[in-house]
């Protein structure tokens, strides 16, 4: 999760949100990914995103069943689809989210086989964000 969050501080310092991930298989990052959506003007350009499209590269197929997926706030309905798509095997997460969260609209949008964590770093992971957009009010 460390590492997702020096992903997150990347996104911040590019005025992204600060999301931040990182694929792990076999207890090896295979993949980094931040918010993108401002730089590449894509809405889809989440930091989830962005790692699956390396990972699956890394491994050279579509399917994630053996990686682990860590990222600093749950994924949103869009991210989790894409997860089921990849078969991820594992989702850590690390603070919630209350407004856009898959959880919130349907907590079996990941595939069933995937196991989920959540709350790893909640409040550091949380506080990113929240900082982040007290900073965009002023």
């Amino acid at each position: 999760m460390r590492d997702a969050l020096r992903e997150a501080m990347a996104a911040a310092g590019e005025d992204e949100i600060p999301i931040g991930a990182v694929i792990v298989c076999k207890g090896r990052i295979i993949a980094k990914g931040h918010n993108m959506t401002e730089r590449l003007n894509d809405p889809t350009a989440h930091a989830e995103m962005i790692a699956i499209t390396a990972a699956t590269e890394a491994v050279g197929g579509k399917y994630l069943n053996d990686c682990t997926l860590y990222v600093t706030v749950e994924p949103c309905p869009m991210c989790a689809g894409a997860l089921a798509w990849a078969q991820i095997g594992k989702v850590v997460y690390g603070s919630s989210d209350p407004k856009r969260g898959y959880s919130l609209f349907s907590p079996s949008l990941l595939h069933p086989k995937t196991e989920v964590v959540s709350g790893v770093l909640a409040d550091e992971c949380g506080n990113m964000v929240t900082e982040f957009f007290r900073n965009k009010r002023k």
